[in-house]
């Protein structure tokens, strides 16, 4: 249903009236707003989607630029010229940071999508068909859930890319490493969200609805498109957003041991990798991207905490 109707309430005069219908998503909405801390993380997002996104302006309005290297201006202080100080390098660190935090959140996204993407498809083609498919796609997906996993993604991250076709300038450019660690990542995590749509997909599946659709001659592609996608949406969502902090953590921890995103790019998981020899005598270098990679993650697990209240039936009281 899409509204909930509330009865009609008597008025002086005996004429009834009508009390306004509410939207499920209204509803969901309002306890969304209920959870003040999914609310506030959801403000912090906000801001620093905000802040990352401010990096080309900033950068030509201060007059720096985030790769230029300038060994004179090593370990600079915070000043007007440099609002975070410089690295090891002689680079603004603001800039840096701005520039890393659309990396380190693009692939989070990305990621989740790719990956979610696989693991929705999965889940309801196990779910709906049963039977033989069903044991071999959750066996492939008990298989992948018993692999230890940060193993598994060094070594996917180190496989040599001239090994497999790739020239040295593709295998080492950029673009290729950026793409290469969203496709590592979502080709590991998507056997939550196929086990999540798969349980959805077995009890909707049942519903009358979806009965008279395959009797009526509704192929199964419909079926899943129009019936059982639509009525599980609820849980896809809410897993969809706690793999975002997941997955930002992964780019992170690939990214500090050498293989994710490749310098001079610069990500968050790479700048506390440049970080980590000078704790001792830089200690904000490694401050700063651990403390936008905590506050990141900490916030998206958060919001994923609020949306599964707002459409969990039972949390209403």
């Amino acid at each position: 249903m899409s509204t909930l109707d509330t009865p009609m309430a008597p008025s002086e005069g005996g004429k009834p009236r009508t009390v306004a219908t509410q939207t499920i998503w209204a509803l969901r909405w309002r306890r969304f707003r209920a959870h003040r801390t999914g609310v506030a993380s959801l403000v912090v997002l906000a801001l620093l989607v905000v802040f990352c996104l401010m990096a080309g302006p900033l950068e030509a309005w201060r007059g720096v630029d985030a790769t230029q290297t300038d060994l004179f201006k090593r370990y600079q202080p915070i000043s007007a010229e440099h609002w975070l100080g410089t690295d090891d390098a002689g680079r603004d660190v603001l800039a840096r940071l701005m520039y890393g935090g659309q990396v380190s959140l693009l692939v989070g996204l990305l990621a989740t999508i790719i990956g979610g993407v696989f693991g929705v498809s999965l889940g309801l083609l196990a779910g709906y068909y049963g039977g033989r498919l069903d044991n071999a796609l959750m066996r492939l997906t008990d298989g992948m859930i018993a692999l230890p996993l940060l193993p598994l993604l060094i070594v996917l991250g180190a496989v040599d890319l001239t090994k497999l076709g790739f020239s040295a300038e593709a295998a080492h450019s950029q673009s290729v490493a950026f793409w290469r660690i969203i496709l590592i990542i979502a080709l590991v995590d998507w056997t939550a969200i196929a086990r999540i749509v798969r349980a959805a997909t077995l009890s909707v599946k049942e519903r009358d609805y979806v009965s008279a659709s395959r009797g009526s001659g509704a192929n199964a592609l419909y079926i899943m498109a129009r019936h059982i996608l639509p009525n599980t949406i609820t849980p896809i969502i809410v897993a969809f957003t706690l793999t975002v902090g997941r997955v930002i953590l992964f780019e992170s921890v690939l990214s500090f041991l050498g293989f994710g995103i490749v310098p001079p790019t610069p990500s968050w998981g790479n700048m506390l990798n440049n970080a980590q020899e000078l704790v001792t005598t830089a200690p904000a270098l490694a401050i700063y991207p651990g403390l936008l990679i905590f506050v990141t993650v900490i916030a998206v697990n958060f919001l994923g905490d609020a949306m599964q209240h707002a459409f969990d039936p039972r949390s209403e009281k």
